[in-house]
C-alpha cells in the first residue's frame, strides 16, 4: 500500500481553499510515531475551520483535518501500546498543525493516546468526540465549584451544536434542569425532545446587555458561544454560580464591570481540552464510558468521508446541529 484515503484540504492558486477525498500518500506519516488506523472520527466546528484554510487553526497546507480519531494500533515504535489496541486521540495538535483523523491512518506521539476505556466502542467513542469530552470537563468544573442540581438551572448556550446538546444530554443525565439559549427557532420541539425544561431565543436574550446586572435566574452555565451572551449569563447567575467557558462562536471580547464577582461572587471557568493533561483527560474519558454515559443516538447523524466536506461548510454557515459521526475505515 502506498496510499491511504483521506481528506485532503489544500490551497488554490487565488487563495481559496478545496478540501476533497483523496489518496494521500504514506510518507506524511511519521514512522517514529505511533501508527493508528482509523475506524471513526467526527466533525467538530474546528475542523469546518481548519478545511477552510484559517491560519488561526492550521498554519500549513495540504493539510487532513480531523481532531478526534478512534482506532487500532498498528505499530508503536515507543512499546507503549500493544498492536491491537483500541485508542481514542483527541485534541493536542491532532488536526491542526499535525494531520488529523479524517482519514484511514495516522501517526501520532504516544503521549496524545489514550487506551480505549472499558465500557465504550470505538464508535461510541466518536459520538462523544471532543464536543461530548469537553461538555465533561465543563460538568466536572462546575461540579468541583459546587453547582448541584437542586441549586437551581443550568443554562447552555449554543444548544443546537454538538457541544450544545452533549452539555444538555449530560446535564439532564445527572438530574438537573436545563435552559437553552438558542437562535434556531426551527429546533425548539427538538430541543424539548431531548429533555430541554426551557428555550430563551438568543435575540430576545440580547435584546437588553446594558445593566450592570440582572435577576438571579441561573445557578450555573455552560456557554459555548461568548460575547455578549456569556456577558449576560454572568450578569444573571445565582449568587455563588459558575459559568464554564467553552467557545468563542460569537465574539472573543469579554467586556464586562467588575460587579458579578464581586457582589454575587460569580465564577469563570475556563475549560480548554485540547491541551489539557492526559490524565484528566483519562478522568473524563472513564467517566462519560461509566456513571456519565448518556444516549446519544438522538443527536448523532452517520455519515462518510465523502460527505464530510458538504456539512463542514454547512457548519461554517451555522445550518448545521448535532453530533456527525464519520466512518473513515470501511
Amino acid at each position: 500500500m502506498e496510499t491511504f484515503k483521506g481528506l485532503w484540504t489544500s490551497e488554490n492558486g487565488d487563495g481559496t481553499y478545496v478540501t476533497s477525498v483523496s489518496n494521500i500518500p504514506l510518507d506524511v506519516l511519521n514512522p517514529e510515531q505511533v501508527l493508528v488506523q482509523v475506524f471513526y472520527s467526527s466533525l467538530n466546528y474546528k475542523d469546518a475551520l481548519s478545511s477552510s484554510g484559517h491560519r488561526g487553526i492550521t498554519r500549513n497546507f495540504p493539510h487532513i483535518p480531523g481532531i478526534d480519531a478512534a482506532g487500532i494500533v498498528i505499530n508503536d515504535p515507543s512499546g507503549k501500546f500493544k498492536a491491537g489496541s483500541q485508542v481514542i486521540i483527541t485534541g493536542f495538535d491532532l488536526g491542526m498543525n499535525a494531520h488529523g483523523g479524517l482519514c484511514e491512518f495516522i501517526s501520532v506521539p504516544s503521549n496524545w493516546i489514550i487506551k480505549l476505556p472499558s465500557g465504550l466502542t470505538l464508535e461510541k467513542s466518536m459520538q462523544i468526540g471532543t464536543a461530548g469530552l469537553t461538555a465533561g470537563m465543563a460538568m466536572l468544573a462546575l461540579q468541583q465549584n459546587g453547582i448541584k442540581p437542586s441549586d437551581g438551572p443550568i443554562v447552555v448556550s449554543g444548544a443546537t451544536g454538538g457541544l450544545g446538546m452533549c452539555s444538555i444530554l449530560l446535564l439532564k443525565h445527572l438530574g438537573y434542569e436545563v435552559i437553552a439559549i438558542t437562535g434556531k427557532k426551527g429546533l425548539h420541539d427538538f430541543l424539548k425532545s431531548i429533555g430541554v425544561d426551557e428555550i430563551i431565543d438568543r435575540e430576545e436574550f440580547l435584546q437588553e446587555t446594558s445593566k450592570a446586572l440582572y435577576s438571579m435566574r441561573f445557578s450555573g452555565a455552560i456557554d459555548t458561544v461568548g460575547g455578549d451572551t456569556i456577558i449576560k449569563i454572568l450578569k444573571s447567575l445565582k449568587a455563588g454560580g459558575s459559568v464554564a467557558a467553552c467557545g468563542m462562536a460569537s465574539s472573543v471580547e469579554l467586556n464586562l464591570q467588575i460587579y458579578p464577582f464581586i457582589l454575587r461572587g460569580a465564577r469563570l471557568l475556563g475549560i480548554y481540552s485540547a491541551d489539557s493533561p492526559l490524565e484528566l483527560k483519562k478522568k473524563v474519558w472513564n467517566k462519560l464510558a461509566k456513571e456519565w454515559c448518556f444516549p446519544m443516538d438522538q443527536i448523532v447523524k452517520t455519515i462518510s468521508l465523502e460527505e464530510a466536506p458538504e456539512i463542514m461548510q454547512g457548519m461554517l454557515a451555522g445550518k448545521t446541529s448535532g453530533r456527525y459521526l464519520v466512518k473513515t475505515f470501511l
